[in-house]
């Protein structure tokens, strides 16, 4: 039963995508210009004509790399910065109007003035840090809060302490709230990195061949890029998402 299930979800999806599509190709023709719509099998072999390129995966291991190391960075500074304000109050009052800057301001605004300071180059770390970690901390911050009094009460009277009650009393708490705001940040720091690319056009990444696109009205090509973030996005997405839900099951099933 579980098996059919599974099986008309996906012929659900597909259709619903191949709908889409259809009407993709559709006004593509209406259109009938290629300066402003191309159809959706003229991006797929467009798309196929740059993946047998090896600059087409240098720029997209590029854009991946520098966007992974922010994100990255931003994580893991998010849970160490919730894990210091849910134990100091100082520390969290300290940090409250920073995260709510961090959340409010644009990102076309964080882009121009961060490029004041950084390189072009480093620029999409720096902004996928920037929007992995309000996501992190508020995240962590909740999870933390939100721990079983009960389960605090047996670490006092068993006398854990220090890495010991965090291994076996917040982690289990904690872990389902980071795996939400991984999937959220992972998600934003893609797409923002990618805008940063494009302002900041360092060499060889995915935002330099979407501004080239656009400047010479290459239509196709933006669209065939466009489709290649949307795979990357997806298939990372899917590869965390799995890597965490395996990491939370054995957790949980652990004696």
């Amino acid at each position: 039963m579980r098996e059919g299930g599974r099986l008309r979800t996906w012929g659900v999806r597909l259709l619903v995508a191949a709908f889409w599509l259809a009407v993709w190709q559709l006004v593509a023709c209406a259109v009938d210009s290629r300066i402003i719509l191309v159809g959706p099998l003229e991006v797929l072999a467009r798309l196929v004509e740059l993946a047998g390129t090896g600059e087409f995966w240098a720029s997209v291991a590029t854009s991946l790399a520098r966007i992974g190391a922010g994100f990255l960075g931003g994580a893991v500074s998010g849970v160490v910065l919730a894990a210091a304000a849910s134990r100091l109050a100082a520390v969290r009052e300290l940090l409250a109007p920073v995260m709510g800057a961090l959340k409010a301001v644009p990102v076309a605004s964080f882009v121009i003035l961060v490029l004041l300071w950084v390189s072009s180059r480093d620029l999409s770390v720096v902004i996928a840090w920037i929007m992995a970690l309000p996501i992190v901390y508020t995240n962590v911050c909740e999870g933390i809060s939100q721990t079983d009094p009960a389960l605090l009460e047996m670490a006092e009277v068993f006398g854990l302490r220090g890495l010991d009650r965090v291994r076996l009393v917040y982690l289990s708490q904690v872990l389902p709230y980071f795996r939400a705001a991984v999937s959220l940040a992972l998600g934003l720091s893609w797409k923002a990195g990618i805008a940063a690319e494009v302002i900041g056009l360092p060499d060889l990444t995915i935002g330099e061949h979407l501004y080239d696109a656009k400047v010479y009205l290459d239509t196709p090509d933006l669209f065939a890029w466009t489709v290649a973030i949307v795979v990357v996005s997806v298939a990372l997405s899917a590869v965390v998402g799995k890597g965490l839900d395996a990491a939370l099951r054995r957790w949980e099933a652990r004696p």
